[in-house]
């Protein structure tokens, strides 16, 4: 018995360090090409006004659709607890005072977890008739999100926000928290 819960472990182990290498791999890959539309991934927001990782990400997008990549971006997330503001509302607002257009973006105001984001996308660009987009995010993010939207029938492309210190102890650990919860998604546990 002892044994074969020693080998269970090393096994889960073994697996989550894999994914940990995986996540941290896809992380550095900036694969933008032109697809429909550019989805954002939230971040947090003070006030009405985005967080540094939030507007990392939004001026990432907004570089990304001066390029052509697309001509739709959509921003998402939730109130993340703000009684007035959500991290969606909060990326759009910002971008059209960079100058977007606000008939190019489109708001998931909802969400609240990765998991929830990527439903909402899907239904998004389902409803649209859109199949492809180009994820921005944090880096050791990207391979989680791609992967759920991938399975949700849509293709997506990662494009990493700039700026992030990829070879930390800090930045292994987020890499290796979000291949536990890739491992967690794929056995069928929404986190």
């Amino acid at each position: 018995m002892r044994r074969g819960v020693l080998a269970f472990l090393a096994a889960a182990l073994a697996l989550a360090a894999k994914f940990t290498v995986d996540v941290r791999a896809d992380s550095v890959v900036d694969e933008a090409q032109r697809a429909d539309v550019i989805v954002v991934f939230g971040a947090a927001e003070y006030h009405g006004r985005p967080s540094p990782v939030l507007r990392a990400r939004l001026d990432h997008a907004y570089d990304l659709y001066q390029r052509g990549v697309a001509s739709l971006l959509l921003t998402t997330g939730g109130s993340g607890g703000d009684p007035v503001f959500t991290e969606g509302e909060v990326g759009r607002n910002y971008l059209i005072g960079r100058g977007l257009p606000s008939e190019a973006i489109i708001v998931e105001p909802e969400a609240s977890t990765t998991v929830e984001s990527a439903a909402a996308i899907r239904e998004i660009l389902h409803r649209m008739g859109l199949k492809s987009c180009v994820v921005v995010s944090d880096g050791y993010h990207i391979y989680r999100v791609k992967r759920i939207l991938r399975d949700h029938g849509l293709t997506a492309y990662g494009s990493p926000r700039p700026g992030e210190a990829k070879d930390s102890p800090r930045y292994w650990w987020l890499c290796a928290r979000q291949a536990m919860a890739y491992i967690l998604w794929s056995a069928g546990v929404a986190v």
